[in-house]
């Protein structure tokens, strides 16, 4: 019997990249997987509501914190699964057959795919693959690779904490050693790194990674990334 996935995605002002990013889903709803999708959302002023509700989704509304927006998203669901995908990031074709090939095992392990961004070059390419290796060895996924994980595992592990930033790690540190990357690529938008440079935002995101680490808090590590 196929395994009820409630998809979740938080959004602000989505409304450029959301569609792209329903696009594959309907390999899962052909397949039987996916039960639901669920559009969690901070305020959009835009046509993100509009999208959302003509893809069918059940629209959770509240406070804009990513962190707020996927404790509320999960909250909602009503599969035993949830599959949490950003606005902006694109499952590779494919993904429904090694999505259900990761949940026939059994194990219960929650999953994270491999990191790509919608860009081309040797620095696209260095960053995606540090992303991968950092998961890999540290069970350290970020947002946009995606997470899927049974409701009971992340129930256990506490949840998404409400906050604006760091939320993916804090879950991802919860649920060390239960983490498995999955052959498939989750590529996701590059409009920061192309704006601010790939060396420099990469080493702005390991700072972040480094004080989050050491105890500062996440609303002043949010509000530094927002300036820059």
């Amino acid at each position: 019997m196929p395994a009820e996935i409630s998809v979740i995605i938080p959004t602000l002002n989505a409304d450029r990249t959301l569609p792209a990013c329903l696009g594959p889903l309907f390999e899962g709803l052909g397949a039987g997987l996916i039960r639901e999708l669920i559009i969690t959302d901070g305020g959009s002023t835009d046509a993100t509501l509009t999208i959302a509700d003509a893809a069918g989704a059940t629209i959770v509304e509240g406070p804009a914190s990513r962190g707020g927006q996927l404790r509320r998203g999960v909250a909602a669901a009503k599969g035993n699964w949830v599959l949490v995908l950003h606005a902006d990031t694109v499952l590779g074709a494919g993904w429904t057959q090694v999505v259900q090939a990761h949940l026939d095992t059994g194990d219960g392990s929650a999953a994270w795919f491999q990191l790509a961004f919608r860009a081309s070059g040797l620095r696209a390419r260095w960053v995606a693959s540090w992303a991968n290796l950092r998961s890999s060895l540290f069970g350290l996924p970020y947002g946009d690779q995606g997470l899927l994980v049974s409701v009971r595992m992340y129930q256990q592990a506490g949840g998404y904490p409400d906050q604006p930033l760091m939320e993916d790690v804090a879950l991802a540190r919860a649920l060390r050693g239960q983490l498995t990357g999955l052959p498939v690529t989750a590529v996701t938008g590059a409009e920061r790194y192309q704006r601010k440079g790939w060396m420099r935002c990469g080493a702005q995101n390991m700072w972040t990674l480094a004080r989050y680490f050491c105890g500062v808090d996440p609303e002043k590590l949010a509000a530094s990334y927002q300036r820059r």
